[in-house]
Order: C-alpha cells, then structure tokens, then sequence
C-alpha cells in the first residue's frame, strides 16, 4: 500500500490550521529557505481553494435546481402564475440560496478586478521601487566629447549625437570578452566601452550573447587595436556568500570610475530573488554592470540595480549565474573561447592596491541609438 509522503501531510495540515503554534512557525521558516516546500505549499492551497469553490458550485447548482422544480411545479401546463403568498414563501426559503449565488458572482467579479488591480500595482511597484542604472549620457555630452576626442582611432570614435545612455562592464576573459547587463544593451544599435586612467581608450563591441532571465549579457571586443591580456587579476568564485561579508565595487556612475563598499544584506534580491544578492552599496545611475567584489578581490556578482525605497540597498546577479550562463552559449557561436579567470592575483594586496589592479579591466559602457 503507498503511504503518504510526510511532507503533504504536513502541507495539509498547515493549510487547514491545524499546527500549533510553534509548529506552525518553524513549518513557515522551512519554507522560507526551501524554494520547492513553499512553491508546493502554494500549488496544495490553489487546489484546496478550487476543489472547495467546485464544491460550493456543485451544491449551489443542486439547490438552484430544487428552486427551478418547485417554480415549475407551481406553474404546472398553466401559464405561469404564482400568488403573493407562494411568492414570498419560496422567496424565504431561497433566499440564502439566492444570497449565496449573487455573493459567488460578485466575489468572481471583484477577485478578478483585485487581481487586475493588483498586477498593476506590482508592476508600478517594480518601476517605482526598482531602478535599472542607467546614466543619461547626455547629461554627460561635453565631458564624453572630450574623453572621445583624445581616443587614439577616429574610425572607432562613437556617434555622440546619438548616444542615449552609459553603464559599467569588466572584462570577464582576457581575449576581450566583457560583462554587463542585459538591460544595458538590450535596445542598442552600437555599443562602446571606455577605459578611462592615464589615458583613454575606446573600444566598439559586439553584443555576443543577452540573458534576460538574470539580467546579463555578454560582450566581445571588436578593435584591431585590442591587445589581450595575459591574464585578468581577479578570479570567480561561486561560493554563496556569508551575510554581512565585505563587499565592494567598481563602476562608472559618471566619466570617472568610483569605488564603493558595503556588505552582503539578503542572500535574495528584489522581490525575493534568488539569482540576487541584496547589498548595503549606495550605487547610482551608471553603476549598472560593474563588479561585485569580496575582501580578497574574487568576483562574486555583477551589479544590476537598486531599491529607490530604502536607502543604499542595491542588487547583484551571483557570479554562479553568470558562469551558468556562459556555460550555456553554444561554444560553435562563439568568435573564442571564454577563458574564465581561475586564479586570483591581488588577494594579497591591501585595497588601495586591488584597485590599482582591478580598474584597467573594468569599463564605461556607451551605448548608442540611432535617431535619439
């Protein structure tokens, strides 16, 4: 004979309130670290809820139908007439029936407005309080024309006149694959990257593969001029971090690279997600695309937005799904192979000196819309 598994049975007793308290508190903490247990808590109460309005459906039909039998045997083959008196008694009698049926289709009309409602409002929400990081570059027009100017290479020099934002990538293979988010490039016509320190150096780039689920998307250098690199100094790590780990960034909220650092806060991001950390960085318009870093200098995320609700709390993609990703781009598409960094070579430098290392790889994203 099959036995039930222990774990529906608890579900169903959940459900029907049937923990004690405490029980019923540490039912509610194992859903709140195990995905699956919650998402088939919510599958059981959808079909609870179903098979009792199924219920509640059969036995109002039921009733409606005596009610329709009744009225039918009061009219007999006569036309149909039906005194004060008979009137009002049927009217008591189904009344709560009569209640029940108007109660029904007014809880079906004004759940299905709720609902409504309330996708909108998400949706409000997820615009109001959420904010991807991209930097108006116009309100950066003279300063890019200046930076663009001093570029060695005319014909890679980009269409300031039709550039619409900037954001933050790093190199993420040192044959000229970069990094940055899916938000960043998803509507470009052209993008660039700047490299901004003793001098300037722009590069144009091919959007080689977008991953809109986890917001990444992956770039390859196209520039006769590009040398590749030895070896990038950082390494990826897929560990989950610890709450409350040192973290910092690199990222280009103006034509300038800035540092910033916090500590991991959520092992899940907006809304719950779990592709997501939630950091104590104050990040601004621009950051978007740059590194997520721990004290030894290891990747561990890419920077991809923050919550206009609460001050100086920001998001990251874990670094797992970006190598998840890559893993997953067909190698026959690709121009090279990703040679993701292995080793890291700056975790024994001091801060200052990570850095020193750290911000020839990270970049400026320029991306550019025809006709803007």
């Amino acid at each position: 004979m099959n036995r039930i598994d222990p774990a529906y049975e608890q579900i169903e007793r959940y459900l029907s309130g049937a923990m004690a308290a405490p029980e019923r508190i540490a039912f509610e903490r194992s859903m709140a670290h195990d995905e699956a247990l919650a998402d088939e808590v919510g599958k059981q109460r959808l079909l609870t809820e179903s098979l009792a309005l199924y219920g509640r459906r059969v036995q109002l039909k039921k009733q409606m139908d005596a009610f329709h039998e009744e009225l039918e045997a009061a009219e007999g083959t006569a036309p149909f007439t039906v005194n004060r008196y008979g009137l009002r008694v049927l009217w008591k009698k189904y009344l709560p029936t009569v209640a029940v049926a108007a109660s029904v289709a007014l809880i079906t009309v004004f759940s299905t407005l709720l609902t409504l409602s309330n996708l909108r409002t998400l949706d409000n929400r997820q615009t109001s309080y959420y904010q991807q990081m991209q930097l108006d570059i116009k309100k950066l027009k003279i300063a890019t024309n200046q930076a663009i100017s001093k570029a060695s290479s005319p014909s890679n020099t980009p269409p300031v006149k039709d550039a619409r934002y900037s954001a933050t990538g790093f190199m993420i293979s040192p044959n000229g694959y970069v990094v940055t988010n899916y938000h960043v490039v998803k509507e470009a016509d052209s993008v660039y990257i700047e490299s901004v320190q003793d001098s300037v150096y722009t590069y144009k780039v091919k959007v080689i593969y977008k991953d809109p689920a986890v917001d990444l998307a992956l770039l390859k250098i196209e520039d006769v001029r590009f040398q590749p690199l030895k070896r990038l100094p950082f390494a990826l790590s897929t560990r989950e971090a610890d709450l409350a780990q040192p973290v910092y960034t690199l990222g280009y909220p103006g034509n300038d690279l800035v540092y910033n650092d916090g500590s991991i806060s959520s092992h899940r991001g907006f809304e719950g997600d779990t592709s997501a950390y939630r950091i104590s960085i104050p990040v601004n318009p621009g950051n978007s695309g740059g590194p997520l870093l721990d004290e030894s200098g290891n990747l561990i995320g890419v920077i991809s937005g923050k919550n206009t609700a609460a001050e100086g709390a920001s998001f990251a993609v874990k670094s797992k799904y970006l190598m998840k990703m890559i893993e997953e781009i067909p190698t026959d598409s690709l121009p090279a192979p990703v040679m993701l960094p292995r080793k890291n070579y700056v975790r024994e430098l001091n801060r200052p000196d990570q850095i020193k290392r750290l911000q020839s790889v990270v970049f400026n994203v320029k991306v550019y819309k025809s006709g803007v």
